[in-house]
């Protein structure tokens, strides 16, 4: 499956225990889609066009009005990418 790298790095965001929160009108129309990471940081790559393709592609999911969080599906098509709190070992 492709995925841009926009996607990659908010499935990546999700993946470690972020979330996506929407802001609607008052009409319910979908105005805005946020990335909030788990440290509470907004991530700028996460916009409406974003979203609206990882929901298409049914790589997020959200359970019971909640936020959207990856799927199992999201998950398995993550690329490994290395992650920034690795520690050295053995010096």
């Amino acid at each position: 499956m492709n995925i841009s790298k926009p996607q990659q790095r908010t499935l990546h965001a999700l993946a470690q225990g972020g979330a996506i929160v929407l802001e609607r009108d008052e009409r319910g129309t979908l105005i805005d889609a946020e990335c909030v990471t788990r440290d509470g940081w907004r991530l700028s790559d996460c916009d409406l066009a974003v979203f609206k393709s990882l929901k298409k592609k049914r790589l997020i999911a959200s359970q019971g009005g909640g936020p959207y969080r990856i799927t199992r599906e999201g998950l398995i098509n993550l690329r490994a990418q290395l992650d920034n709190r690795t520690t050295v070992r053995g010096w």
